[in-house]
């Protein structure tokens, strides 16, 4: 059975300011939900607090990852259930090349999994097993060859010295590799020009299937245009406002926004 991730009634606030007031979304594994919104809207709030990044307080709510409530479980952990978060801006992290960064990562995930052993030191203490590297080698080089990335890039620094768009495509190579049951990109079109666009976009729809579910956050319906969405949501003043299928999105980019916020403009008293 396809999982599901659970979002109910998700209020978030940030150094006292509430900014997400009660948010609902279901999304089940091999859908792609798109979440557009103006600047302000609790776009990113939503996927950091998704993550468990601990800027964003909980004030409220549940997120259920395959019927179980994740807001209680640190970042690495909600990764090892399956949850997986493509940066608008990704970190560089000089000193640790891309390859050694991912086999970490990766390591992690599949013992949590289950699918990688722990050992046991002569002391009896836990000692956390890396991928094996011939195996790890020839799986980081068959997916970076499928998704059509320069090897070179594996010795390199992770994001060092990357173009914006080399930036993105190395997130969705760490997408690939981890394996996610859930992928939030967190405008991942963000400061990408045409031609990068549409090679990132081609690397998530190569990823795309039955066991991956993925909530697309953008302001524009170009990356619409490549990545296309089964519903789209509407995020207005930290609540999700209206939802739809593609062609609320092609609305959004006749019209624009300000119809939205003229329909749910809070009444004057």
């Amino acid at each position: 059975m396809p999982a599901d991730l659970v979002i109910r009634n998700l209020k978030v606030s940030v150094a006292g300011e509430p900014i997400l007031r009660g948010i609902n979304l279901e999304i089940k594994q091999g859908e792609i939900h798109a979440l557009m919104g103006p600047n302000g809207s609790g776009k990113s709030t939503l996927s950091y607090a998704l993550m468990g990044h601990p800027k964003y307080q909980i004030d409220d709510g549940e997120v259920f990852l395959d019927g179980e409530n994740v807001l209680s479980m640190p970042a690495d952990e909600r990764a090892q259930k399956g949850l997986f978060l493509a940066f608008q801006y990704p970190t560089t992290i000089p000193g640790v090349t891309l390859a050694n960064f991912l086999r970490s990562a990766v390591s992690s995930v599949r013992r949590a999994r289950g699918e990688l052993s722990t050992q046991m030191s002569e002391t009896g203490a836990r000692r956390e097993t890396l991928m094996p590297m011939r195996e790890f080698r020839k799986e980081i080089t068959q997916t970076m060859k499928d998704l059509e990335i320069d090897m070179s890039f594996a010795r390199r620094y992770l994001n060092e010295g990357f173009s914006g768009g080399e930036k993105k495509r190395v997130e969705i190579l760490q997408l690939a590799m981890l394996q996610p049951k859930f992928a939030i990109l967190d405008e991942t079109d963000s400061g990408l020009d045409i031609d990068a666009l549409r090679i990132v976009a081609e690397g998530i729809n190569k990823l795309i299937g039955p066991n991956l579910g993925a909530l697309v956050i953008t302001h524009y319906q170009r990356l619409l245009n490549y990545i296309q969405p089964h519903y789209v949501h509407i995020l207005l003043d930290g609540q999700i406002v209206e939802s739809g299928g593609p062609e609320l999105a092609h609305e959004l980019e006749a019209k624009g926004y300000d119809w939205v916020r003229a329909k749910y403009a809070a009444p004057v008293s």
